[in-house]
Parts: structure tokens; sequence; C-alpha cells
């Protein structure tokens, strides 16, 4: 993954000495984590939801909802420019790539299957790429 683009930028070697080896894979392999195991996934409290690797700001509690897909879930991050958005094609399927736009570390996918939601959005993001801060 390259970060030359991005305004937080580490070698894969800091990256890796800095995240647990879960996270490492998850953000900066774009692994996911297995769906339902996320200590994210039961928050309610007000907060920000923040990347783990680099703390920038990407949603927060009042877009998360319940999609039942056994990650947490958002319509819409907390600035139009929080995140960006990739084509995926890996696995045999189409779907959108959401990176920290920070620092470009993967944090899950978007798709368009929520009309229950504002937006019609469902950020569905691997838990062990966000931190929370209550608030």
């Amino acid at each position: 993954m390259g970060d030359a683009d991005f305004e937080v930028r580490k070698s894969e070697e800091q990256w890796r000495a800095e995240l647990s080896p879960e996270e490492y894979a998850v953000l900066r392999q774009a692994g996911t984590e297995r769906p339902g195991t996320g200590p994210l996934l039961g928050e309610h409290r007000v907060g920000i939801y923040r990347c783990r690797a680099c703390g920038n700001e990407l949603f927060r509690s009042e877009t998360k909802f319940e999609s039942h897909c056994g990650w947490p879930s958002f319509y819409a991050p907390s600035e139009s420019d929080a995140v960006e958005l990739l084509e995926d094609n890996s696995m045999f399927m189409r779907r959108v790539e959401v990176r920290c736009k920070r620092c470009g570390s993967h944090l899950g996918h978007v798709f368009p299957d929520a009309p229950q939601t504002p937006t019609g959005d469902r950020y569905c993001m691997n838990s062990v790429s966000l931190s929370f801060e209550a608030g």
C-alpha cells in the first residue's frame, strides 16, 4: 500500500511496530476481522470514532446504526473528506473499499443497501480499524 499522497506516512516496519498483529492485518493489509467479534460493535455511547492507525476523526456516534451485518455500521463519515473510496474487485466481488484519507489505512467497505438511513449507505467498518472517544 503506497502512502506517498497521505498526510501521515510511515514505513511498513513502523506500522508493524505500532499496531497489534490483528490491527496491522486489517489496517495495512486490508484484512477483515471475524463478524460479530469487534468490541465496538455493541458501543452505543455518544462519541467519535477515529482511525486506530492515525487518530483521524472518521465517524460520529449519531450516524451509527444497527445493520445486523456483524460489524459497526455508519451511514456517513463525519466529514466529506475523512475517508477515501476505492473500487475493490478482490474476492470475486465488486465492492467499494473505505480507507482513511489521512493515512490510507483500510477501514472496511461501503454498500448502498441501507434504505432505512438518511443516505442509503452502510459503511461497514472493522472494529479493529477504529478507536472510540466517548463524549
